[in-house]
């Protein structure tokens, strides 16, 4: 599987679990090119932070299965989520499904935001929550 991943990633990224993984940077660094970000987070999930790329695809996780197929083939997609763990359930069932030209997104939104990249934030759509895992929308 990897084989096919560095087809288009080269020599970017690690691999874990027979996935390629990207660091936000190199990430960050393949979307100013052609790769796209696919944002797996649910959709009250995205209102209050977003990636600041050219291209973003938001798929929530539940619905890959039955969407999954709008999804360009031929362009390289970058999978990504809150911290890095539900964007790996999304890179099996592409895989599964043909998808080669793929790669996680490393540490997800959380990493992306240490290093420093660019980001859309709404602060009316501010999240709350103890853990990433369990971010939603924030009550006064």
């Amino acid at each position: 599987m990897d084989a096919n991943h560095k087809l288009y990633f080269s020599s970017l990224g690690f691999s874990s679990a027979g996935f390629l993984n990207l660091t936000p940077a190199e990430a960050y660094a393949e979307s100013q090119k052609n790769a796209v970000i696919l944002d797996v987070r649910e959709e009250e999930l995205t209102g209050y932070k977003q990636f600041d790329v050219p291209q973003t695809i938001f798929l929530p996780n539940t619905r890959i299965p039955e969407k999954y197929s709008e999804l360009p083939l031929n362009v390289p997609l970058i999978i990504a989520d809150s911290a890095g763990l539900r964007s790996k359930e999304a890179m099996i069932f592409l895989a599964n499904k043909g998808y080669k030209n793929i790669a996680n997104l490393a540490g997800g939104l959380v990493e992306w935001e240490r290093d420093g990249l660019p980001l859309i934030i709404n602060k009316n759509e501010k999240l709350d929550g103890s853990c990433v895992c369990q971010l939603k929308p924030r009550t006064k």
